[in-house]
């Protein structure tokens, strides 16, 4: 299956250490893809793949103990691996890096005194091991990048609707209509996406047997997830990391969407709950999504950092967490927590694209689903269920603040009115695109 990545990774692939090439790190949860694009990089660029997990395999680990010098470790890795490790012809893979603190470290003496071998790591709880442990990170001595669940567009790649992708990217260019043909069979394809989500395994699964196995793939998922909580976290924290990951359906099943922690204990407070939810985001099992007080630049500044929303990373995960029958999103059937699910898909697809998250209130009379900063410009977006559109609290925000653009996303067509851009729910994607909307 296509992964937007792939690209990334080929690019620094062909760079050179002149070009400032450096080890990579790439970042993300667990069950996201990391391992599968790194092999498929060394499959299809190097001659030579070399790779070493070191949570499942403490032998390895064990030769960053002592002498880290990429030189010994090269050496000692050829006799364990029997495959020449050769500058500009093998990539050589660390998986699970966070397992060996020595290791991570290691990068720091590759880039500095073997610049020219191919270096890539992978980490699903990178973060929350570097805090834990106050690992030595190697700073300015890699190159990291974040991996997330797929898309909605490379969803449609791995159902072999290429064409259909294009068109949506055309369309969201020139905001001309898309023939209802398409347009129905676009929104067809969108709710599928919203039960299965974008995890490669899920979507896998998908592309075989239809919806007949994703639910228990998901599963497996979210008990790797808690298996996690308990391994990587201090048991202290363990109960209060699970108690807010649990309550997560139900914090978006609220009109206000906004985190709050009596919702995850009777009772439940800021100083009880933080560590957890920070634990929760260094993880990236969660997208957070700050309120800001003025839509003005930056928007950083503005942050309210007491009032916050927690998305899933995976709309599909949140749809198993849930318990919602599938029936109900893909028949498009009368439900009321449909709304939460949108905005979860929204949430994740800007977060994908590299968007931070913040959404604004006026006086708690109008809730503005999302803010961008991009560049000069701040885009207010309002996201709709369904085709029902009445924007009030985008009314607001338009009337108090100069705005050039603003988005809705919903299930209507492509359109525009005046300033008022409408984009169809499977076209989120396709903002990456409208940055610098005319």
């Amino acid at each position: 299956m296509y992964r937007t990545m792939e690209k990334k990774l080929m690019a620094w692939r062909q760079q050179t250490p002149e070009d400032g090439r450096k080890p990579l790190l790439l970042h993300g949860a667990r069950q996201v893809g990391k391992t599968h694009l790194l092999k498929e990089l060394g499959r299809q660029a190097f001659e030579h793949t070399v790779y070493l997990n070191f949570e499942t395999n403490p032998a390895m680990a064990a030769l960053f103990q002592d002498d880290i010098t990429p030189g010994h470790l090269v050496h000692e890795i050829e006799l364990m691996t029997k495959t020449p490790v050769i500058p500009g012809k093998t990539l050589l893979i660390f998986d699970e890096i966070q397992a060996s603190e020595r290791a991570l470290t290691s990068l720091k003496y590759f880039c500095e005194m073997m610049p020219e071998l191919h270096v890539a790591a992978a980490g699903s709880l990178l973060g929350i091991t570097i805090h834990r442990e106050h690992y030595s990170f190697p700073v300015g001595k890699v190159q990291s990048m974040y991996l997330y669940p797929m898309d909605f567009e490379e969803f449609l790649l791995a159902c072999g609707e290429e064409g259909l992708a294009g068109e949506i990217r055309a369309h969201a260019e020139t905001l001309e209509a898309f023939p209802e043909a398409l347009h129905q069979r676009a929104l067809a394809l969108y709710h599928d996406y919203l039960v299965v989500g974008g995890m490669p395994e899920v979507v896998q699964s998908y592309t075989k047997t239809h919806f007949r196995d994703i639910a228990g793939v998901q599963q497996e998922i979210l008990d790797n997830y808690a298996s996690d909580m308990a391994k990587y976290a201090v048991p202290a924290d363990t109960v209060k990391i699970a108690a807010c990951y649990r309550s997560l359906p139900a914090q978006l099943a609220k009109e206000n969407h906004k985190f709050q922690y009596r919702v995850v204990q009777h009772g439940g407070r800021a100083a009880t709950f933080a560590a957890a939810i920070d634990w929760l985001i260094t993880a990236g099992v969660v997208l957070p999504c700050t309120k800001v007080k003025a839509g003005e630049l930056p928007l950083r500044a503005f942050e309210d950092v007491s009032s916050f929303k927690l998305y899933s990373s995976d709309v599909g995960l949140l749809v198993q967490q849930a318990g919602i029958p599938k029936e109900l999103i893909l028949k498009d059937l009368p439900n009321l927590y449909l709304g939460a699910v949108t905005e979860n898909y929204v949430a994740q697809s800007l977060r994908t694209m590299g968007y931070d998250l913040f959404y604004w209130t006026s006086d708690q009379t109008a809730e503005l689903d999302f803010l961008l900063q991009c560049g000069m410009e701040i885009l207010p977006i309002e996201v709709k269920k369904g085709t029902k559109v009445r924007s009030r609290s985008l009314d607001v925000y338009r009337k108090r603040y100069d705005v050039a653009n603003a988005v809705r996303f919903s299930e209507r067509n492509f359109g525009r009115e005046g300033t008022l851009i409408s984009l169809p729910l499977y076209a989120v994607f396709a903002l990456e695109d409208g940055r610098k909307l005319e």
